[in-house]
């Protein structure tokens, strides 16, 4: 039988091209039909409400009304009993402080609790009763949603004229708050009233690879790579949970938000980015807390998964960038 001819190189090169094109056809096409179009932002009727520090049920506020806070810390709390007292403490030790110094200063800490299995909720009651509920609020959620989709429910609820978002393990040193605030006053004038201004580890990274090991550093700069490829270009550390959002840049990016688990932080800023809102970034203090819930390489994979589904969802229009009322 005559022997089948071998590829020459520009053939070779052409059949590759050809499937690498039909395989990115199909993502689109997968990524397109599997999107839900628009964020799910229900909200169940237990989740309608705060327990005060009598134990009675008061409605939760609505990010729609005018603020009559000056700021509010939303923490979003999974499986957190051991790490929240010590970051509640720094936080609450620093707010109060700072409201003797200014009196004229207002803020509320929310702590969201995100279907934990654990004391959570009990631990932040404690904070409530001991600040007042006008200070120290606890959203129990009914169940896990993801980190970003427990953030969300905070700032849905929240009464600030600034919203702050603030990990549970206490990372990042809470004063260093003053930094991103004068981040966000560094960008004024705001367009519509938006602004971010942005935590960030990025300078800190040398120190975390030497402690690090080879494998997670290397997932490391791939996730930056994707996300730098795909998504969000001027920012160094999207992952650093201390985030401050005027109320209108909160109320713009989280409504129109879709991704409820690790990648959020990247889709908030990619919605920022598509509506001209400008981000700063501030280095911050931070230290690696024992206990963190990412699985380093299925956590890696699910993000990798989620950035290129923002970046094509966004594109191929299944994603729009509408601003929904949560119900």
């Amino acid at each position: 039988p005559p022997r089948a001819m071998a590829l020459s190189l520009p053939e070779a090169a052409a059949l590759l091209a050809a499937l690498a094109a039909f395989l990115l056809l199909l993502i689109c096409m997968i990524a397109y039909v599997t999107a839900v179009k628009m964020p799910t932002l229900h909200r169940h009727e237990e989740e309608k409400f705060f327990v005060d520090a009598e134990g009675r049920k008061e409605p939760v506020p609505s990010i729609h009304d005018p603020s009559t806070k000056e700021l509010s810390v939303v923490v979003p709390s999974y499986n957190e009993e051991d790490r929240l007292p010590l970051m509640m403490d720094e936080a609450l030790d620093y707010l109060e402080k700072r409201q003797k110094r200014d009196p004229s200063f207002t803020y509320e800490v929310i702590v969201v609790d995100d279907g934990s299995k654990d004391q959570t909720t009990k631990v932040a009651m404690k904070y409530c009763k001991k600040y007042g509920s006008d200070k120290v609020r606890v959203l129990s959620l009914v169940k896990n949603r993801g980190k970003g989709g427990a953030v969300r429910m905070g700032v849905f609820s929240s009464r600030g004229e600034k919203i702050l978002m603030a990990d549970a393990d206490g990372a990042t040193k809470f004063s260093d708050i003053e930094k991103v605030e004068e981040g966000l006053k560094n960008l004024q004038p705001w367009p519509n009233q938006m602004a971010i201004s942005c935590g960030s580890r990025a300078h800190l990274e040398k120190d975390s690879i030497a402690k690090r090991s080879y494998f997670r550093t290397l997932l490391m700069y791939g996730f930056h790579f994707l996300v730098w490829f795909l998504c969000v270009k001027e920012i160094r550390d999207t992952q650093c949970g201390f985030k401050l959002l005027t109320r209108e840049a909160a109320l713009r990016t989280f409504s129109t938000l879709h991704i409820e688990r690790w990648a959020f932080d990247v889709e908030l800023l990619y919605i920022a980015q598509r509506l001209g809102i400008p981000i700063a970034e501030v280095a911050v203090n931070w230290t690696e807390i024992e206990g963190s819930k990412l699985v380093p390489f299925w956590s890696w994979l699910q993000m990798g998964r989620d950035l290129l589904f923002i970046r094509l969802r966004y594109m191929t229009g299944a994603w729009q960038l509408e601003t929904r009322k949560c119900n």
